[in-house]
């Protein structure tokens, strides 16, 4: 079995849709929503899915997941983001690449529910810097072994690139992989200007580079 954690701020718009691609895979599961204060509806949702619900008294994603898996209760854990959809298969691909005792952990491919060409070109060129680097963000669906996520000390606690970070260290402790499979997620924070954002992000990656 494994341990979903998602982390969560003001999500009503799009949980019910992650939450249900994730109960629609047939391997058993444990899904965890650590909520940092929504105003919305997000946590009713939640609740009424069925799925556990932690309330997180620190609003940001790296310490709303760092919570989460202190109650998880799987040895394997699966870092999702609220506005992602999995396929109904991605649970059994993901605990089947870890049961390669040389595997620590890994992620999926990436796509984003958006009509930009610009958006799916980049798509392509991430996954190429995923099986390159074994580089992951958290819209890819970071998947580990528990044990390992202890090693590592979780992710660091900064406002971003704690996906990115984590990544990396994890790395030091054996093989990742970037499974074949895509999960989709929302193009929103795109707006109509997807180059503007991309550019954004870029640069808020090279200057984490630039300083770790």
């Amino acid at each position: 079995m494994i341990s979903v954690i998602i982390p969560t701020f003001n999500e009503e718009e799009l949980l019910a849709a992650t939450l249900q691609c994730i109960g629609a895979n047939n391997n058993p599961c444990e899904v965890i929503v650590v909520d940092g204060g929504s105003k919305d509806a997000t946590v009713k949702i939640a609740e009424k899915a069925g799925v556990h619900v932690i309330h997180s008294p620190v609003r940001q994603r790296a310490a709303q997941m760092n919570r989460g898996v202190k109650e998880a209760k799987s040895d394997t854990l699966l870092f999702l983001h609220a506005d992602t959809c999995i396929p109904d298969n991605a649970i059994d691909s993901a605990e089947k690449a870890l049961t390669d005792n040389q595997v620590v952990g890994g992620a999926f491919t990436r796509r984003f529910d958006h009509p930009s060409i610009f958006l799916k070109v980049t798509c392509q060129l991430a996954d190429l810097r995923s099986r390159l680097f074994g580089w992951h963000f958290g819209d890819q669906g970071i998947f580990v072994k528990r044990c390992v996520f202890d090693k590592t000390g979780g992710f660091p606690e900064r406002n971003n690139m704690e996906d990115l970070d984590f990544s990396r260290r994890l790395k030091h402790y054996g093989k990742v992989v970037t499974l074949n499979l895509p999960l989709l997620s929302s193009g929103r924070r795109f707006g109509r200007s997807p180059i503007r954002r991309t550019l954004k992000d870029l640069l808020i990656t090279f200057n984490y580079l630039v300083d770790n």
